[in-house]
């Protein structure tokens, strides 16, 4: 009986040990090839101004609290775009929201009470008439003492046609900053009278019901949603292990937290390796993801990525981050 129990748990042992093997060497990245040289760089806003993080909540008004500015440009404005990409952005991020005659406004804020000298939101105006109000209002780096953009925003702010009329070939990311499924389908209509490999270049994120809504009305946008992504990553968590990829994986995109990447199957670069061939585009970001925006703003942020990565980094910061990879830096 007792060499029946040895047998029994050399037999378990060997069993187990082998299932350890095969999952080490499924999910392993020493066989997996980097996906390139260094990181694509996704530029938050274009080149913005930054603040401080430290207690942000949904309601808070970045705008008064800006670092001491170290160049001119405003987020979201096609010079600030522009210059991002001048910087040696491969990507650039940007907000939307809808006016009163059902354009897309290029604005971040809920209401337009932090930044501008205007009321309310941009539902409430025109684009015309948004377009008159001076978006470096509210600018403040010293609690309110000067206001170093004031009179410099009028005119400033785009619609999300001149901003893909200005950047006709360029990547960009748009974040529909509403929950409002309307506005989705408002999105695709506008979207689809783009050519299909314009719309290849672009790609949408934000609420669950505009996503949805806009996937529907356009089924080949590269978009993403937590709804998206928890379709995605929560099978991918549960079956991964054996190199299945879930079908809502594939033609989407997934930001995910650096503190929570070394948990998913086959991290870095298998994991990577994975989602390319789902064709999904995946964005590092900073934290763990309950900071609001945080980005690879540093050196030091950097050197927290794995060696060789060479995915998407979301940066708020490009002027700073693109001159260590050697990209060309033109901006102010």
């Amino acid at each position: 009986m007792n060499r029946i129990r040895k047998i029994i748990k050399s037999k378990a042992f060997i069993g187990i040990t082998l299932i350890i093997v095969l999952l080490f060497l499924n999910n392993t990245s020493y066989f997996a090839k980097p996906l390139g040289e260094e990181p694509t760089l996704l530029a938050h806003r274009g080149l913005a101004q930054t603040f401080s993080m430290a207690g942000i909540q949904n309601d808070t008004c970045t705008a008064e609290r800006i670092y001491e500015p170290e160049h001119s440009y405003l987020e979201n404005t096609i010079a600030s775009m522009e210059a991002a990409f001048e910087s040696g952005a491969d990507i650039v991020e940007f907000d939307v929201h809808l006016t009163k005659d059902d354009q897309f406004a290029v604005f971040h804020d809920w209401t337009l009470d932090c930044r501008t000298n205007g009321k309310g939101v941009t539902r409430d105006y025109t684009m015309e008439q948004l377009k008159q109000l001076d978006i470096g209002y509210g600018y403040t780096a010293d609690g309110g003492n000067s206001y170093p953009f004031r009179g410099k925003g009028v005119g400033l702010m785009p619609s999300l046609t001149e901003v893909l009329d200005y950047f006709p070939d360029h990547s960009l990311l748009i974040d529909v900053k509403s929950n409002d499924p309307e506005e989705g389908k408002l999105l695709a209509s506008f979207l689809s009278q783009l050519p299909e490999e314009r719309r290849n270049k672009l790609a949408v994120y934000g609420g669950d019901e505009p996503i949805a809504a806009l996937k529907e009305a356009l089924p080949d946008m590269r978009v993403m949603s937590k709804a998206t992504m928890k379709k995605c990553l929560i099978p991918y968590i549960a079956a991964g292990w054996s190199g299945y990829m879930p079908a809502a994986c594939k033609h989407t995109e997934i930001h995910i937290p650096e503190k929570i990447a070394p948990f998913l199957w086959g991290w870095p670069d298998k994991f990577m390796e994975r989602m390319e061939q789902a064709d999904n585009l995946v964005v590092l970001v900073g934290g763990d993801g309950s900071e609001f925006s945080s980005g690879f703003d540093s050196k030091e942020d950097l050197e927290r990525l794995p060696k060789g990565y060479s995915g998407v980094i979301w940066t708020n910061r490009i002027d700073r981050i693109a001159p260590l990879y050697n990209r060309q830096n033109n901006s102010d």
